[in-house]
């Protein structure tokens, strides 16, 4: 490895100690979020939850890997509306834990 390399990693991994860092404090501060979700993608969460998948993951490329954890990250998000979830019109209402609304609207920015 080159020592740029070395630089960088070493770079890198201050950073993300100091992300930690920042995780510390803020999970401290925060613990749910309430939101209002139409119907037909809360009811795909709910849905994601209730799928009962037997066979492993089997190979996984990173692009694989993604895509099966932010599947995981609607499961977790069907979850909190089948447990805490209210229907109110077309509409559903659930307090999200941070990490799962922050994992939606990361999905949804990285599609953009």
């Amino acid at each position: 490895m080159k020592e740029q390399d070395r630089d960088q990693d070493a770079r890198f991994r201050d950073d993300a100690k100091a992300l930690r860092e920042i995780g510390a404090h803020l999970d401290a501060q925060l613990d749910r979020v309430t939101v209002r979700l139409p119907r037909a993608v809360a009811e795909a969460a709910m849905a994601a939850w209730e799928r009962d998948e037997r066979a492993g993951p089997g190979r996984e490329s990173p692009a694989r890997y993604a895509l099966r954890d932010q599947a995981a990250e609607l499961a977790l998000i069907g979850l909190a509306l089948s447990e805490r979830g209210r229907r109110e019109g077309e509409e559903y209402v659930v307090a999200l834990d941070v990490a799962s609304a922050g994992a939606a609207l990361r999905a949804f920015q990285q599609s953009a």
